[in-house]
């Protein structure tokens, strides 16, 4: 079997391209060294469970450890619903777990399913697997999530911990260290116990120490995977470009490192050639955003799902507003637990420019679909005969819908509908040649900068809301200096200008701004 870049599942060396997370498992060895109890909880296709595959693996070679690795994922229903069938479901996963390697210490747990009806019971026979066992057991549960909101979980959780602290005080044998793997951290956990509807926080897993490991790829651990990949299958490639640019659009979220090499790999690279150029970059994130996957779908789920967490959202990435980062926000630790949001330099941020094109996306498709574009934005009236995008055209076309379909709607026309709605008008025009990277910049004048590619030309066009010829001045000179690293000598401005002044609206001017002693030109278009 050749090997294969993998985004389903469990990640194997012998099968797949692969991270070296060894310095991850290496800061994980020591919490388990210490006999920590501890919670692996990340978002969805994050490594959790193949760091716990790997990390089975590096346990399993060392004699003074036996791993116990079992997953609620798949177990139904009926084991939740009395102590009785939970108690001995969780022994029938401990007992299938020990089955292939540990043939006796399986039928050992076998022989205890009868005796054990309770809790208490469970206690007991775990106190007398670990005594024949004799080495440090460590028990590994995936997919907790499942049962983290079960009054019977709980107490199965306050039974370990109960075991926990009386083996530090040397009343009791039990695991050497347990570790849970889930979305959700389940130290603190708050669920309706009783009819009434009254919802508690109860922490029956408070014991757990903290699990702060970077499960995120550095463009490093990156670089990593593409060495596995080069010596595999005799690819040429320049790393440090890739492993760069993989991480600046993914900020090293496992899924999407994944599966943007998957898709050069198998949908891009000439397989004659055996060689990455480096426009396939592009192509691949552009390939990507198309994609239907369960990671995209669960993103936008979880949007809609959540009224606050989509306004905050829709603040950050179209506003531009700046948001301090804190965790005890419930909005905000809710965002981070779906892999939404991230810390940077104490600002909250969309974790990766994936998920905030895939939102803008998202966002402006709604009102492409709520708004009547279509007699404005035909895509053959903005080609020109050579095949280039006349983006000038694009734009005095999209000031032309302003007039005759805003122009009554001004008064109640918030600032960032604006930016949506023209996303809205320019995605058919470039869809499926073109690709527009958009990103907001924070500050007083709240720039929405988009990067558009269009049959490999690049567009550099700017969208204000104005806020006086001050602020207007200051963004000329930053658009010219923007144009100078892309070295481009012309650029766009899309300017919204609210103000009651006549002659404004529909106004066209062309600009000239130095930068280090060059000239770029700057089309200013107002609606």
């Amino acid at each position: 079997m050749e090997k294969r870049f993998n985004v389903t599942g469990t990640c194997i060396p012998e099968k797949h391209y692969m991270v070296d997370i060894s310095e991850k498992l290496t800061n994980i060895m020591k919490l388990i060294e210490n006999e920590e109890y501890f919670i692996i909880n990340r978002p969805r296709q994050y490594g959790k469970t193949t760091t716990l595959y790997m990390l089975e693996r590096s346990l399993d070679k060392n004699n003074e450890y036996l791993t116990v690795s079992i997953s609620f994922e798949g177990v139904g229903d009926l084991i939740f619903q009395e102590e009785e069938r939970f108690t001995r479901g969780f022994l029938n996963l401990v007992e299938r777990s020990l089955l292939l390697e540990h043939e006796e210490l399986s039928e050992f747990i076998e022989e205890q399913k009868p005796k054990v009806e309770t809790m208490d019971d469970l206690s007991y026979a775990i106190t007398k697997f670990i005594i024949k066992v004799n080495k440090k057991v460590v028990l590994m549960i995936d997919e907790v999530d499942k049962s983290s909101n079960n009054q019977l979980f709980l107490s199965f959780l306050g039974m370990l911990r109960n075991k926990y602290l009386l083996r530090n005080s040397g009343k009791d044998k039990t695991f050497h260290s347990v570790i849970l793997a889930g979305v959700h951290d389940v130290k603190s956990l708050k669920l309706k116990i009783r009819s009434d509807e009254e919802h508690k926080y109860n922490s029956p897993w408070n014991i757990a120490s903290d699990f702060d490991i970077d499960m995120s790829f550095s463009k490093e651990e990156i670089g990593t995977m593409l060495d596995d990949y080069i010596k595999n299958r005799g690819v040429k490639l320049d790393k440090e470009y890739f492993s760069e640019k993989i991480y600046f659009y993914t900020s090293g979220y496992p899924f999407l490192v994944s599966k943007l090499c998957k898709i050069i790999d198998e949908k891009i690279m000439d397989i004659k050639q055996l060689k990455w150029d480096k426009e396939y970059m592009d192509r691949a994130v552009k390939e990507l955003l198309k994609d239907s996957n369960t990671n995209f779908d669960s993103l936008i789920k979880n949007l809609e799902n959540n009224i606050t967490l989509k306004e905050l959202i829709k603040k950050i990435t179209v506003d531009g507003s700046e948001i301090t980062y804190n965790k005890d926000n419930p909005t905000i630790k809710l965002g981070v637990i779906y892999g939404m949001f991230k810390d940077e330099q104490g600002k909250l941020k969309i974790h990766n420019r994936i998920y905030e094109q895939k939102i803008y996306d998202y966002m402006s498709s709604l009102i492409e679909t709520s708004t009547n574009l279509s007699f404005y934005n035909e895509r053959s009236e903005f080609i020109k005969r050579d095949g280039n995008l006349d983006i000038a055209k694009v734009l005095l076309k999209f000031q032309d819908f302003m007039k005759h379909e805003y122009s009554e709607k001004r008064e109640g026309f918030l600032e960032e509908d604006g930016r949506l709605l023209f996303l809205a008008f320019l995605s058919p025009i470039i869809n499926g040649t073109g690709f527009a990277f958009k990103e907001v910049k924070g500050g007083e004048e709240k720039r929405f900068d988009i990067v558009i590619t269009y049959e490999k030309k690049i567009y550099i066009l700017e969208l204000k809301i104005w806020r006086g010829d001050k602020y207007h001045e200051k963004g000329i000179v930053q658009l010219g200096e923007y144009l100078e690293q892309y070295g481009l000598e012309k650029g766009y401005l899309l300017i919204f200008d609210f103000r009651k002044v006549k002659g404004v609206i529909g106004k066209v001017e062309e600009v000239m701004v130095k930068v280090h002693e060059k000239q770029k030109k700057i089309v200013e278009v107002y609606c």
